[in-house]
Formats: C-alpha cells, sequence, structure tokens
C-alpha cells in the first residue's frame, strides 16, 4: 500500500501535528508512505489530484479557522469540492484531514494532541488506508 500525505503550512501549529499523525497511522498500517506541504487549504486539492495518480490513497490535511469574513465558506466549500472530485475523478481514496472549526481551540482539540477529544490526522489516514482495502476487494469479487 502506497499512501500519499499532503498538509497544508497554514496554521501550522495544528497541520504539523495533523501531518505528523497520518504518517504515523499509515506506518503503524504498513504502508509506504510520501509526504509533501503546501502553502494552504485551497492548494490541497490540486497536489491532491497529482498525487492520486501515483499512490493507492491520499490524505489531505489543512485547518480552516473562521474569521470575520464570507472567505471562510468559499474556502471550505471549494477545499471539501475539490477533494471529493479528486477522489471520485481518479478512483482514489482521499482522507479529509482539513479541519473547519470556529476557533484555534476547537482546531486543538481536534488535532490529536495531549487531551484532545479527536485525532483527525490519524481518522484521515485511517479512512483512505480502509477505503482502499475496500477497493482491492471489490476490484477482486470479495
Amino acid at each position: 500500500m502506497t499512501v500519499a500525505v499532503i498538509s497544508a503550512s497554514w496554521n501550522a501549529d495544528i497541520t504539523d501535528q495533523l501531518h505528523e499523525h497520518s504518517i504515523a497511522a499509515a506506518k503503524e498500517a504498513g504502508a509506504q508512505v510520501s509526504e509533501w506541504r503546501v502553502a494552504g487549504a485551497l492548494e490541497l486539492p490540486v497536489a491532491v489530484a497529482a498525487a492520486c495518480k501515483r499512490f493507492d490513497a491520499v490524505v489531505a490535511n489543512g485547518c480552516v479557522i473562521q474569521g470575520e469574513t464570507e472567505h471562510f465558506r468559499v474556502v471550505c466549500d471549494a477545499v471539501t469540492y475539490g477533494l471529493t472530485r479528486a477522489g471520485m475523478d481518479s478512483g482514489t481514496p482521499v482522507g479529509n484531514g482539513v479541519l473547519t472549526v470556529d476557533t484555534h481551540e476547537q482546531a486543538v482539540d481536534r488535532a490529536g494532541g495531549i487531551d484532545a477529544k479527536e485525532d483527525k490526522g490519524r481518522d484521515a489516514a485511517v479512512a483512505a488506508i480502509h477505503t482502499a482495502l475496500v477497493l482491492r476487494q471489490i476490484e477482486r469479487g470479495v
């Protein structure tokens, strides 16, 4: 199993954790992992689409925090659509580890750090790998 982990650099205190936890989860599953960073969440879909051509599964991580303008909704919608389209167009599972939160505190609570409620970087990697395995079964008719 080959897995690409691509993470945004914006909000690095959050995305660094998501990135590292995705890599750790993929390696624990026995996957060969390649990793890249892009500037922000809007850059994820094009990089993920390219990776979908070469890897069994792809994980995208980012963090978009609500601000005072409509930009938040525009970014969230575009990233979600782009990641979904990359997976659908290629047939490659894309784990969506992009946090879309109201506050920095909510992001911290979902990034898998000490006392965090959730670990979305790990969850995204597990989801992508699991789906890749299911697709292999479907292709074999199992």
